[in-house]
Formats: C-alpha cells, structure tokens, sequence
C-alpha cells in the first residue's frame, strides 16, 4: 500500500510538471478517464520508472528555462541599456536646450518648440505668435559698466519676461541680447498687449532686484496662420518688423506688415539664392576639403572625412547655406552628387587604406536616381572599393518613410559600404534613426563631446552612446575634439577613433602623417587652441 502511495505522490508530480509544459492538459485528460483506466497503469507501473520520467521531466525543464533565458538575456540588457541611454540622453538634452546665464530656452530651444507649434496649426487649425525682442543699447551698458552688469541685465529681464507671461507662453534667449517668445493660441494683437505690459516693467525702477535700472526694448511680432507657417519666413518677418521699429527710434513694438514690406522679400532672395545655387553646381564651383579621422590609441590617420566649401565669387560663401537653399529649392541630391565628385576628385592622395567619409543626406538616398551600383561606378572611376567608402547620413530634415531608408541602406552595406549615422547627440533625430536602423559607425556629434568634458550628466550619456554601439557591434567615433582635457576624456572612454581641429583641421589634401596623442593630451588647454593640430613623424 505504501509502495502504491509513493507511486501516485510520483505520478501526481510527473503530471504537475507536464501540465506546467502543456498547460494544463493532462489534468483534462485525467479528468476524462472515469473507468480510471489510467491510475490503474500508474499503480501498476514500476516505481523506479516513475522515479526516472519524473527526473527526466524536471531535467527537461530546467534545460528549457536555462536555453530560454540564454537567448532572451542579451536582448534583455540591450533593451534596458537603450532605456537607461534614452533616459540620460532626455536629460543630458534638457541641459543643452536651457541657456545657462537665464535658465530660459536657448536657440535650439526655440527652433524646436517654434516647430512643435507650427506643425500644431497646420493639424489643429490653431494660431500662435512671435514676438523677437532685442534690448536697446545693451552693447552700451557692456561697455559703460561692464559685463557683469550686463549679465545682470539679461537675467533681470528674463525674470520680467517670465512674470507677463502665461505658463503656456515659452520664452527663450537666442542669442547675446536677442529673445524670443512664443505664445500658443494668441492672435498678432494679443500678443502687442503682451509685449507692451512687459516693456511697461521694464521701464520702471525697481529695487532689491540684480539690475535696477529702467531699460527698454524694441520687439517684432508676427502669427501664424494668418502670416504663413514656415518657421524662417515667420522668422524674417518678425525680424523686419523689430529692425523697422529700431529705425524709428527704438522702444517700439511693431506688428509685421506685408503691404510695408519691400521686395527684399524671402521669396525674392530665394529666387536670388536659387540662381546662385544653379550657377554653383552648373560651374561646378566647390573645392574639397579632407578632415582626419585619428585613431585614438596609436595616433595614425585611418581614414578622412570628405568636406565641401563653395569656392569665392558667389553670393553663398557659407556650405550650411548652400545645403539650406538645395533643400528649399529641391536641389539636395544635385548638390549631393557634385560634392561627392569634387571630393572623389581631389582623393588622388589617399593612402591605399584610409577610408573616405561621404556626406548623403537621406533625400538623395531616397532619390530614384540613386542606387548602390551609380556610386559604385563613381569610385570605380578613381579606384576606391566600395569597402574603403563610408557613407554619413544626416538628417537635416524629418524622414517620413523609416522603413524605405532602411532598405536602402542595406543594399548599400551589402554592396560593401559602411553606413555611419552623423551628429548623434545633436538632437532627437540621430537617436530616433539609430534605433531603428543597423549602423555601421555611429559619430557622436561635437556638442556632446565637448559638454561631456565639462559636465558629469553629459559624460554619462558620451559613456552609454558609446556602449550602446559596442553591443549593437558599432564603432563608436567622437567629433569635434579641440581641447586636450576633451582628448583625454574620449581616450578614457576607450572610443577607438575621433576627428577635430586638435587632431587636425580640413585641408585641401589628404594628410597621412601621424598624430601625437600624448603630447597633445599633456598639453594645457590654452595652448591646444594655439598651436599647430598636427604634431608628429610622417
């Protein structure tokens, strides 16, 4: 009797640990044999075999278990890791977005949250307004009673700025004595209201404040929908309107007026820019330029970043300019294609293993005109496998279609091109794309880099982009080094190459001669940005 105990207490956990496994079918099946036709098999079953299945049941199990959470561990710790990353990287943004001086938002600030907004009326059919402000004679008070003082300006009408708002109102300092403010739901009249009870406190006394003087402003104000609702030309407009009221006499708020405008109108110098542009691609007028990227442990050159730079005698003289206009006329995959030949052409003295860094925005990726196999002819012309190519993707606009982007850049990696993603930490676009598409080279963006030198919060994001790309089998490489305390940092890190105008500045040819990294690093900060970036044998 006993001896049928035991195998039935075996039986019952063979069948509990099966059910674990089939979900609870057994019991079903248990339940089903009213003749009993199965206790019957268990008791007449030896005791030493319910003893071996069960073991081997259990064995099963923990075999399972133990191969399931081998595979699901790395996904596990990678999707923690991008959670912490992204968490630290939201933080480390929030910082760089606020002007330090105001606590207020700083220029990127603005271009986003103006963005956010615009995007807003054109959804919703809402309103919002811009007032610009610019103090009048701050340079004199700079000048008469020093910067401090003027500081102390600054922050003063911060606080005034932030008090005759409301909390929906975004206020944002961009740049020396520049403001802006946006103000959702507001119509252009609403707002004067607005900008004239501030000016209003501004040009009274106030004691037991940091700056207690009476001071004025002269302020631009425009609205969207009703003005348009892209962001430059919103821009222009109230900028005109500011600098009309500085001509008559300052102190003044001025609401924008497209019947005062005068044909400098943004559409009159897009026209102008536009023939410019033309002029410059047909005349093939840009000269090359190559930056050294360094590798971090030995100092040698591996490969350089290809650079553009119209050349003199055209009305665009700055590359961030003629990149804007190719974009506002629909001519990014044109000048993507001449920049690229011109710094094909000037590659003559490549090493024979230094790779080539080409700029593509996503547009002329997306383009039907391109393919793998057309840049594969152009490098062909010069002799440059597509294995010493690096393609740079940057994002200067939103990609809408995720998902054809990434098509197209795999066939380009199974060409034999390695896809690196530019500026990352720059803003929400280079985390956006790095998560969803497989890179090659992942180059985290100057401004990173050099806060992540100064401040703790913006060295743990530079250390989790890093590792992030180290699981994803990325090479991680940071821009922008021209300190010798921001060159030992990255080396500290362990990031295997960097590029920046302490390692070596863009030149007309390709320089192969090496780096010295200690004596650079050892070097106090003060002297980095005056001598010569590259020290070394050839």
């Amino acid at each position: 009797m006993r001896l049928v105990r035991i195998r039935l207490v075996l039986a019952l956990v063979a069948t509990a640990t099966i059910s674990l496994i089939c979900g609870g079918a057994l019991w079903d099946v248990i339940a089903a044999d009213p003749q009993h036709h199965l206790a019957a098999a268990i008791r007449g079953a030896p005791l030493q075999a319910l003893m071996m299945f069960t073991i081997a049941i259990a064995a099963a199990c923990t075999l399972t278990y133990y191969l399931v959470r081998q595979v699901l561990r790395p996904a596990e710790e990678v999707g923690l890791a991008h959670q912490r990353l992204t968490s630290l990287y939201e933080s480390a943004r929030a910082r760089s977005l606020e002007d330090s001086l105001t606590g207020l938002g700083n220029h990127r600030a603005f271009q986003d949250e103006f963005d956010r907004q615009l995007a807003t009326v054109r959804r919703y059919r809402t309103s919002t307004s811009l007032i610009l402000i610019d103090l009048d004679d701050f340079k004199g008070v700079n000048d008469s009673a020093g910067h401090a003082v003027g500081d102390d300006l600054l922050v003063e009408f911060s606080r005034i700025v932030k008090g005759g708002i409301r909390r929906s109102d975004r206020p944002f300092r961009i740049g020396g004595d520049e403001f802006a403010v946006l103000l959702p739901e507001t119509s252009p009249e609403e707002a004067r209201v607005v900008a004239r009870r501030i000016l209003s406190t501004c040009l009274e006394p106030r004691a037991q404040t940091g700056f207690t003087q009476p001071f004025s402003f002269s302020a631009g104000i425009t609205g969207s929908p009703a003005m348009g609702v892209d962001r430059n030309e919103l821009f222009r407009q109230a900028d005109e309107a500011l600098y009309e009221c500085k001509r008559s006499g300052r102190t003044g708020i001025g609401i924008h007026d497209p019947t005062r405008v005068s044909a400098r109108t943004d559409s009159a110098r897009l026209v102008h820019a536009s023939g410019a542009l033309i002029e410059i691609i047909e005349k093939r007028a840009v000269r090359p330029a190559y930056q050294p990227l360094v590798d971090l442990r030995t100092g040698v050159v591996v490969g350089f970043e290809g650079l553009i730079r119209p050349t003199e005698g055209f009305s665009v003289t700055d590359t961030s300019d003629l990149f804007e206009i190719a974009e506002a006329t629909g001519r990014t995959t044109e000048l993507d294609r001449l920049c690229v030949e011109a710094i094909l052409a000037g590659a003559s003295s490549l090493g024979s293993t230094q790779s080539l860094a080409l700029n593509l925005s996503p547009q002329t990726i997306l383009a039907p005109e391109f393919s793998p196999q057309s840049l594969m002819n152009m490098l062909q012309v010069v002799g440059l496998a597509p294995e010493r190519a690096v393609l740079e993707v940057t994002e200067r606009q939103v990609v809408e279609d995720i998902e054809r982007l990434r098509h197209a850049l795999a066939a380009c990696q199974s060409a034999g091109f390695r896809i690196a993603i530019d500026d990352v930490g720059a803003g929400n676009s280079g985390l956006r794309l790095l998560s969803q598409v497989r890179f090659d080279i992942v180059k985290i963006d100057l401004s990173l880099v050099q806060a992540g030198a100064r401040r703790d919060d913006s060295l743990e994001v530079l250390r989790s982009v890093a590792d992030l790309a180290a699981r994803w089998g990325a090479n991680a490489v940071a821009e922008g080094i021209e300190t010798a305390a921001q060159l030992r940092m990255v080396r500290s890190l362990g990031l295997s190459e960097g590029q920046g105008y302490l390692l070596g500045r863009p030149s007309p040819a390709p320089s192969l001669r090496t780096v010295d990294l200690d004596g650079l690093s050892e070097e106090p900060d003060f002297l980095t940005l005056l001598r010569s970036p590259l020290t070394g044998v050839a």
